[in-house]
């Protein structure tokens, strides 16, 4: 038979009230009797429920974690951050993957409400329909906090923790300008997120700061999928007048870069110049050195997961709070100019 708190209670000599009062850390006990109480629980062996426990103070000592896409390394070191530092506060997660997905998202955001969590890390899908926005804002006014990791465009009333997009794209673009790079590609993202916006900011100030015109034929959209830029990676290939250089702009991307490269057997730096945004460890380890944008993703995850914990502190402040991380970048040589 599993141990109760009315066991503990006989055993210390005390009313149920009191031995509750303990577990939960709430109302005031004499130090004698939390002893006692302490005492019998522990030659009780007794393991305290979650699930009764969350029922008694209406919370879980549990933080939600929705992420558009798992198996991005971004999204791995972003949750290594948000791990390490709930385990230094004690707090468990449950963690989503949405496949950047707005009915998977909305699924994960009720799962999370009816679990009675204390707040929510959440990178939103990237898409153009407003009910993901609004079950938020619900969210919200039900006690529950919401901290943003990077994300959208439209979440300008949420607090959250984003990386300097502008500057990371501006400096990439600007390392291949002063190789000597004039036709420079990007293959961006959705133009309603945050990141690819910004990102395509960045490209643009870079190319007018340099007095090089922008062009139209040397923009393109992936959506951030590893498929779609290997497609334009090999439209690229068969232009007349192909660039000499492409700021990529996720790591997934890179890779459907390096496919088409590869099974063109295109040279890089040689036949072609390229710089990432957010590094790709992988490439590294079978000694494709590529140049990248190395946003501090652990940092974000750390700082994201520190703001949470500072509103759950102190519940009553609402303002709206935004850090911006800057990222460094990484020159290995792939965004040589090469005279052909």
């Amino acid at each position: 038979m599993p141990i109760t708190i009315n066991d503990i209670a006989r055993e210390s000599g005390v009313s149920r009230a009191t031995v509750s009062r303990v577990l939960n850390n709430s109302g005031y006990v004499k130090d004698e009797t939390r002893q006692k109480v302490l005492k019998a629980i522990k030659e009780l062996n007794y393991t305290p429920s979650a699930i009764a426990r969350s029922l008694s103070t209406r919370k879980t000592n549990t933080i939600g974690v929705i992420v558009p896409e798992i198996n991005d390394p971004f999204f791995g070191e972003v949750i290594k951050g948000v791990s390490e530092v709930a385990d230094e506060h004690n707090l468990n997660i449950i963690l989503f993957n949405t496949d950047d997905n707005v009915e998977k998202e909305l699924k994960a955001l009720q799962l999370l409400k009816e679990q009675r969590i204390q707040g929510i890390l959440i990178t939103p899908a990237l898409t153009e329909k407003k009910e993901n926005r609004e079950y938020l804002g619900t969210l919200e006014k039900f006690g529950i906090p919401i901290i943003l990791i990077d994300g959208h465009v439209k979440y300008e009333n949420f607090s959250g923790v984003f990386i300097d997009h502008i500057k990371g794209a501006y400096d990439g673009t600007e390392a291949l300008i002063k190789e000597g790079h004039k036709k420079i590609a990007i293959i961006n993202g959705q133009m309603d997120s945050r990141p690819a916006k910004e990102r395509f900011i960045g490209y643009k100030k870079a190319l007018e700061e340099y007095h090089i015109p922008l062009e139209e034929r040397y923009i393109f959209y992936g959506e951030y999928k590893y498929e779609h830029a290997y497609e334009i990676t090999k439209k690229i290939l068969k232009m007349e007048d192909p660039p000499t250089a492409i700021f990529v702009s996720s790591n997934m991307m890179i890779l459907g870069c390096m496919k088409a490269f590869y099974e063109k057997k295109v040279h890089i730096p040689r036949d072609m110049a390229i710089i990432g945004f957010d590094k790709l460890e992988v490439l590294n380890i079978i000694g494709m050195n590529i140049s990248c944008i190395n946003g501090p993703t652990l940092k974000l995850g750390k700082k994201g997961m520190k703001m949470l914990i500072d509103r759950l502190h102190d519940e009553k402040n609402k303002e709206i709070k935004r850090t911006i991380l800057l990222p460094e970048i990484i020159l290995n040589g792939s965004e040589k100019y090469i005279e052909k």
